[in-house]
């Protein structure tokens, strides 16, 4: 005997609405909460699944989102993924995630092979930035959202932050404690947050009337643990005889690299290194010592580049629009003891 499947109609008659307000309901559009948890409720019941391949014939839309990161196993992203998919969701859309690396070329060929019929959007997050880049997107076929730097004045859709003020958040924190002699421990400088927290650095030990002796920056490899690391034991190396008293990391996993190179050279976090991060990210809030960190909101980054998505698909003649989202400097154990932090 074949499998009976319940129809729309069907869904309608059950909840006592019209088809059509049944459809808008399913579908997230043009109906009030009390009609969608109704028509839901009855969909429920007759284990009713709509079919998305004739909706989005319907619709021309593929009800699919690209996200393009340059690492998927870097935290930040995660915390975005997951902000992007809970908005896009609800309001019938997917998610899929592509990882590019740090170039600004991979990321170029990524929109360059994207087409309507592929994806609805894309939603971009790109360590480097090049006018080749900027072009790249504004030609894009589909409405481009940026986490990122303000792209505004590219014509582009973005979601911003300021990580060189973030930096001297933590800078004038550090300074706060009474540490003098600071180390900066950045990624790649040539990358977008390499290049801006770099400035931030400078800007802050300006800001503070440190003398040259007092400060030095490294540059590690890349923005994970083992560049982190390796990076630090330069900077300790280079100090031995005048300690510094702190380090102040581009990133959670630069800063957590650092804590390691810390502890081998038989020192301790934070009685004689105070450490700083940015990210805020989860493995830095449950890592021992628990990580003093820049949080740069992720989350919300990644919720309101997935509003700006919805809105640019509602209406593609909308925008530019730059959203800013402001740094905020959490204070953990790898800087202050507990009693320090009340």
């Amino acid at each position: 005997m074949g499998t009976h499947r319940a129809t729309l109609p069907q869904v309608a008659d059950r909840a006592g609405v019209s088809l059509a307000s049944a459809s808008r309901a399913l579908h997230g559009s043009g109906a009030s909460k009390a009609m969608v948890e109704k028509v839901r409720v009855a969909a429920a019941e007759l284990g009713y699944q709509a079919d998305a391949t004739g909706r989005s014939l319907r619709l021309r839309r593929t009800f699919q989102i690209a996200f393009a990161v340059a690492d998927i196993g870097n935290p930040v992203y995660v915390e975005m993924m997951k902000a992007l998919q809970g908005e896009l969701a609800g309001r019938g859309y997917r998610l899929m995630v592509a990882t590019t690396g740090d170039s600004a070329e991979s990321t170029i060929e990524l929109v360059h092979g994207l087409s309507s019929g592929l994806v609805d959007g894309l939603v971009v997050s790109p360590l480097r930035v090049t006018d080749a880049l900027v072009t790249a997107l504004r030609e894009a076929p589909v409405p481009v959202v940026v986490i990122g730097r303000s792209l505004e004045d590219s014509g582009l859709n973005s979601v911003s932050t300021d990580s060189a003020g973030g930096i001297g958040q933590a800078v004038a924190h550090i300074v706060a404690l009474g540490r003098r002699r600071i180390g900066f421990l950045n990624g790649p400088a040539d990358t977008t947050p390499g290049s801006a927290r770099r400035r931030g650095f400078d800007e802050a030990v300006e800001r503070e009337g440190f003398s040259a002796d007092l400060v030095d920056a490294e540059t590690a490899g890349d923005f994970t643990v083992a560049a982190g690391r390796a990076g630090a034991q330069a900077l300790l190396a280079r100090h031995a005889g005048h300690r510094l008293d702190a380090i102040v990391a581009a990133n959670d996993l630069l800063a957590i690299g650092a804590i390691k190179a810390v502890r081998e050279t038989g020192l301790h976090v934070p009685e004689d290194v105070a450490v700083t991060g940015m990210d805020d990210t989860e493995i830095g809030q449950v890592y021992q010592p628990s990580l003093t960190s820049v949080s740069l909101h992720s989350s919300e980054r990644g919720r309101r580049a997935a509003e700006l998505m919805l809105a640019l698909l509602d209406d593609p003649s909308s925008g530019p629009t730059n959203v800013f989202v402001a740094p905020e400097l959490r204070v953990r154990e790898s800087t202050c003891h507990e009693e320090e932090m009340a």
